[in-house]
């Protein structure tokens, strides 16, 4: 009798979107039968989820960022895979999929999952060789799952050339539409009753763009006065962002410059450059992105609002925290929005449109994929650009017949589209096929559609 398949999971980061993917597929293999080991930094919410549903795991000491730590670091996978002996292994996110092809070396069937390219978060020195070694450990990899077709795309014009795999994100779906409703849900987590509740689920950091939705909001109180929003989560900017929200200044009611809807490229587009977003200020070797330059016709509501005395606004803007299970917030919300500045597929909203909430995103990698067709005109925005984003969250906020029929589209198109039933599937086909195919450097060919 042939044994079960053996994967080993390598993961960082051990928190946020990659974590619930990861903590899903763990779960859909281990109930296969096989057997699932989990290389991830230990004491993170994927550590003791993975443990909990009974796969192995195993303490990596990994950083996010490359650094001095690297060899070490790969060291410990190769000593892991020597020690799990697996059939395959899943590499997920840029560190991992830098560690664990370096330890590999295709000595094993090897999968990578970008999760968003790590290249999108650079420019300058860093971005070039970001995008280098990203073409050069395509020799290592049996096969590159994206999690969009947009992030294929951008794979792809970036020079990466290796067989492909596209299997959206998808969510458990019965954690989202079971539960209370929405004034239950706010009185469980101590919220206004009837105040336009705008919640974002996200990792605090720059990559999830809290900063610009917190540059759109006083622009939102001039013309909803009531409103509120909540970010859930934590993560390294939990402090800037804290001390921003402190400044707010509430302006003074101005007329809004009209909601512009997202110009950036259709889905059949190539990634190339996103032409949406204003010209970058180029950063210095190693250095992330640098700041903003607002875009497109938009950018004028937020420069005409008069400031009046400030203190005001914070008083709108709650700090969850991170928590365990976001769906309580999802049910509270009016409007949930992501206002990312890059993403492979971001698994927040698809929770949210599962739970019947409307979303509001940034049309980065992977938005318009998510969304039932024809909501791009009220639900995507420009990414970086708050006066953009304030409009769209205004027009909105004062639609509450729009929002609901947004929700139940949204819903009824994620149960169609995202199960993660289905994704999980997609996934066990992929390891069948990579596992089958005689070890030798693969042909290049066209993408594997699933």
């Amino acid at each position: 009798m042939r044994s079960p398949l053996t994967a080993l999971h390598v993961v960082q980061p051990g928190d946020g979107g990659v974590a619930r993917v990861v903590t899903d597929v763990i779960g859909a293999q281990l109930d296969l039968g096989m057997r699932v080991a989990v290389a991830c930094p230990p004491g993170t919410p994927l550590a003791l989820a993975a443990g909990a549903r009974g796969a192995e795991v195993h303490p990596w000491r990994a950083g996010r960022e490359p650094g001095p730590r690297l060899v070490a670091e790969s060291r410990r996978v190769a000593a892991l895979v020597d020690l799990v002996r697996p059939d395959l292994v899943h590499a997920h996110s840029a560190k991992a999929g830098l560690a664990a092809r370096i330890a590999v070396r295709g000595r094993i069937p090897t999968v990578y999952q970008p999760h968003a390219w790590s290249f999108e978060a650079v420019d300058g020195v860093t971005g070039a060789l970001a995008r280098r070694w990203e073409r050069w450990a395509a020799r290592w990899t049996d096969r590159v799952i994206c999690v969009s077709e947009a992030e294929r795309r951008r794979g792809e014009h970036a020079g990466v050339r290796a067989p492909w795999s596209v299997i959206h994100n998808g969510v458990d779906a019965r954690r989202f539409t079971a539960g209370p409703g929405r004034a239950a849900a706010r009185a469980a987590l101590g919220l206004p009753p009837t105040a336009p509740l705008v919640v974002c689920v996200g990792r605090l950091c720059r990559q999830k763009g809290q900063d610009v939705l917190l540059d759109a909001w006083p622009a939102v109180l001039a013309r909803v006065p009531d409103a509120r929003l909540v970010l859930v989560g934590d993560g390294p900017e939990a402090e800037a962002l804290r001390t921003a929200a402190a400044g707010l200044c509430v302006p003074a009611a101005a007329p809004s410059a009209g909601f512009a809807p997202s110009a950036g490229p259709a889905p059949s587009a190539g990634p190339g450059p996103r032409a949406a977003v204003g010209p970058r200020t180029e950063p210095g070797p190693g250095t992330a992105r640098g700041p903003r330059t607002a875009a497109g016709a938009g950018t004028a509501t937020a420069s005409r609002t008069a400031a009046v005395p400030c203190g005001a606004a914070d008083r709108t803007v709650t700090f969850a925290g991170a928590v365990a299970d976001a769906a309580p917030w999802y049910r509270a919300a009016d409007l949930v929005v992501q206002p990312s500045r890059w993403e492979g597929m971001a698994l927040a909203p698809l929770e949210a449109m599962a739970g019947g909430r409307p979303v509001l995103l940034t049309d980065v990698d992977g938005a318009r994929e998510s969304l039932p067709p024809g909501q791009e005109a009220h639900c995507l925005v420009r990414p970086d650009d708050p006066a953009a984003l304030a409009d769209a969250l205004t027009a909105l906020l004062r639609r509450p017949v729009l929002r609901e029929a947004l929700g139940r589209r949204a819903q009824q198109h994620v149960l169609r589209r995202f199960d993660v039933r289905r994704a999980n599937a997609a996934l066990a086909d992929v390891y069948r096929e990579v596992t089958a195919a005689p070890r030798h450097r693969h042909e290049l060919g066209e993408p594997i559609s699933q």
